[in-house]
């Protein structure tokens, strides 16, 4: 069975956390960016042909998969491939899912695998794709939607939700906030190519760009597209804002949250950059704690996630925050419910408080 896989870097936008980077390759989990998850989803389940489409400031993504060594992956075509929608056509706006597709035909002819598996960057999650591709192969659908219970509540809005009854769809929404018996789409898709191909070239032909909304809601409702769907078991981290990325990232200082994200299906890999271990102060006081390699660390921390090489000086004090790589907390600060992007500086004595409703978010390169 051949598939290749769709990484969508995703054009949403989280605020100043991705003004210059996609969500891709968003920080995550103190070593890790977003695609790492993705990349590894696919790369386990044995599928190498992927390619990676990202519509603007792609060069943090393609810095740190490189050449995909990492992943198991040659760059090149076959192997990984990025896919710039602006810089394979003469299109300058950006419409949707099946618009970029339509864009990287190239790559969805080439080759002669039989599915394709579509993810996006927003959605951490470790599971099992070859149990996904077999289910969808099982149901004789047109098309997969990976789903998860929990997550839709009346107040969260979701880009597509489904109301499954004793295993059949009973309704399917877009951009709205379902209740609780829907479930939520985990924005992995699986289909065979030549049906995607089909339907990808029908809509560019028709003006129709959206997956969710045209495809598959628009597709199930008039009866042209048949809809399978499996339910996702284990923890899934939907990063579709600021807060829900904040967090998040601060579940994972809870074992069983790490257990099921790093240790669930598979392993998940990251690009290496290896540095030497933490240094700690004679009176460092850190309590629950996740934290990469190369820090020094001399104050106090307490329920926080700290990037590669961040530096808190004696006398400071860091609670319930995200530090990423390369961030300075000066001697005698206070920082609590912030996230600091990489490159902050936080001069000596100074406070940058919020609250648990109102987080802190200071952009890469500040200095407070």
């Amino acid at each position: 069975m051949n598939v290749m896989g769709i990484i969508f870097a995703n054009e949403d936008s989280i605020g100043t956390l991705t003004e210059k980077r996609t969500m891709a390759s968003l920080p995550f989990g103190a070593r890790y960016r977003q695609v790492d998850f993705a990349l590894s989803n696919l790369t386990c389940a044995g599928v190498r042909h992927i390619g990676i489409i990202s519509r603007h400031s792609y060069q943090s993504l393609m810095h740190h998969i490189g050449s995909g060594e990492e992943w198991g992956l040659e760059l090149g075509e076959g192997g990984l491939e990025f896919l710039t929608p602006f810089a394979q056509s003469t299109k300058d706006v950006y419409r949707g899912k099946l618009d970029s597709l339509n864009t990287a035909m190239d790559f969805l002819t080439f080759g002669d695998d039989e599915y394709v598996v579509m993810i996006d960057s927003a959605i951490v999650s470790n599971i099992d794709l070859n149990a996904v591709v077999a289910a969808h192969i099982a149901s004789g659908k047109d098309v997969t939607v990976v789903t998860k219970a929990g997550i839709c509540n009346g107040e969260k809005n979701v880009d597509l939700a489904l109301k499954v009854v004793d295993g059949e769809i009973a309704d399917i929404v877009c951009d709205s906030k379902p209740s609780a018996d829907y479930v939520a789409s985990m924005d992995i898709f699986v289909a065979s190519k030549p049906w995607l191909i089909a339907k990808v070239q029908e809509a560019y032909a028709h003006g129709i760009s959206h997956m969710d909304r045209d495809l598959i809601m628009g597709g199930w409702q008039n009866g042209t597209v048949s809809v399978n769907t499996v339910a996702f078991e284990g923890i899934a981290l939907f990063n579709d804002s600021a807060e829900e990325y904040y967090a998040n990232t601060l579940a994972l200082l809870d074992k069983e949250v790490r257990a099921d994200i790093f240790g669930g299906a598979h392993p998940v890999w990251t690009k290496v950059r290896d540095r030497v271990p933490c240094y700690y102060g004679e009176k460092v006081k850190m309590e629950n704690v996740l934290i990469a390699d190369g820090g020094i660390i001399e104050g106090e921390v307490e329920d926080s996630v700290l990037f590669r090489q961040v530096t808190i000086e004696e006398g400071a004090e860091v609670e319930n925050c995200i530090i990423m790589n390369d961030c300075v907390i000066g001697k005698g600060a206070e920082v609590k419910y912030a996230i600091l992007d990489k490159e902050v500086t936080v001069t000596p004595g100074a406070k940058l408080c919020g609250t648990k409703e109102h987080i802190i978010v200071v952009k890469k390169g500040e200095t407070v």
